[in-house]
């Protein structure tokens, strides 16, 4: 006959069960400390560094990650793929891009260059906190600073539109010079000490973030008060975007631009700024035409067009510096059997 355990036994079970949940706890909580601590250290570290070198250790890690990350450099690849064979195709962007869609080396090279932009990215996360307005107007040429000017006013409501792009903290950083605060949504971060960290330093240059938990409610409050909010918008993140044509091929762009923009008739704009050289910068801001239909849905469906061409245009000045080149873009690349064929 099977008897059960006393109560002084099962009480004693629990009792490890819950020393070991507050052992592991502990050591979570020792390891997310020790993991901030050092990501913020380098952080810092990145941010005090003089100019010089820190972009030639940024071209470094570019190289030694491409050499490395075979996965993310086989998607690279097919994404990159993708982009210069439509320009080929389409007569559109430089020569030396519709090239690379014949001539491996030409595309390889195209691969090797954007994990090096990602560095570069890297490190701009990093300096933001430097990026005062003296310091962006020394280094960025904006290609059409008479529509800048008319365009970007302070005191009203406006959606700016951004991309996983070059340097994604200029344009932003030279919006705020024009119009004040931002708000602008993110990514949680999973160690909430960085995530602190990043916030408070975004926030000492003008750039209010809110969680994308509260992204819908925020920002739209934000537009009633007229201000101005940011978003980067060329990666659908929830499966629940929009889907229009990029270089030829269906994707999803998120929503949620689209929906502000149509709900609240706020003036449109989309900016990118690309890399030139170490620490030097081009790039513009472009409007969004208002969007026809006669419904909700025709004008939404309007708007992801009116964006998916923009992407293309400012994509095409720099396809290495799109960052996007790294995640899944084009649901059909990511099919297995595309992976077969891809040993370049």
């Amino acid at each position: 006959m099977t008897g059960r355990a006393s109560p002084e036994a099962s009480g004693a079970a629990a009792s490890r069960r819950g020393s070991a949940a507050r052992r592991r706890g502990l050591r979570r909580r020792l390891t997310d400390n020790l993991t901030a601590l050092l990501a913020i250290g380098a952080l810092k570290l990145v941010l005090h560094m003089p100019d010089r070198p820190i972009w030639a250790l940024a071209d470094l890690a570019g190289s030694i990650s491409y050499r490395t990350s075979r996965t993310r450099r086989d998607r690279a690849r097919r994404n990159l793929r993708r982009v210069v064979e439509w320009m080929a195709a389409t007569g559109q962007g430089a020569e030396s891009y519709r090239a690379a869609a014949t001539d491996p080396k030409a595309l390889e090279a195209l691969v090797r260059s954007a994990f090096k932009n990602h560095a570069a990215y890297s490190v701009e996360l990093a300096r933001a906190p430097r990026f005062t307005e003296s310091w962006v107007n020394e280094r960025l040429d904006v290609e059409n600073p008479e529509e800048v000017e008319a365009w970007l006013t302070p005191g009203r409501a406006l959606i700016l539109i951004g991309m996983h792009f070059g340097a994604i903290e200029v344009p932003g950083i030279f919006a705020i010079h024009h119009l004040g605060k931002i708000v602008s949504p993110m990514e949680t971060v999973a160690n909430a000490r960085i995530q602190r960290y990043i916030f408070s330093t975004r926030d000492t240059i003008g750039i209010r973030i809110v969680t994308l938990e509260e992204a819908g409610v925020e920002l739209l409050a934000a537009l009633r008060r007229n201000e101005a909010v940011g978003l980067v918008a060329d990666r659908d993140l929830t499966g629940r975007g929009i889907e229009v044509e990029l270089f030829g091929a269906p994707m999803k762009i998120p929503a949620g631009p689209i929906l502000l923009g149509v709900e609240t008739g706020a003036p449109m704009y989309m900016s990118a700024v690309r890399r030139v050289g170490p620490g030097r910068y081009r790039g513009g801001v472009r409007q969004l035409a208002t969007p026809v239909g006669s419904t909700r849905r025709e004008r939404s469906r309007d708007l992801a067009r009116q964006e998916a061409r923009l992407f293309e245009q400012f994509i095409m000045e720099a396809p290495e510096q799109w960052l996007a080149l790294f995640h899944p873009i084009w649901p059909d690349l990511e099919q297995p059997a595309m992976h077969d064929g891809d040993k370049s």
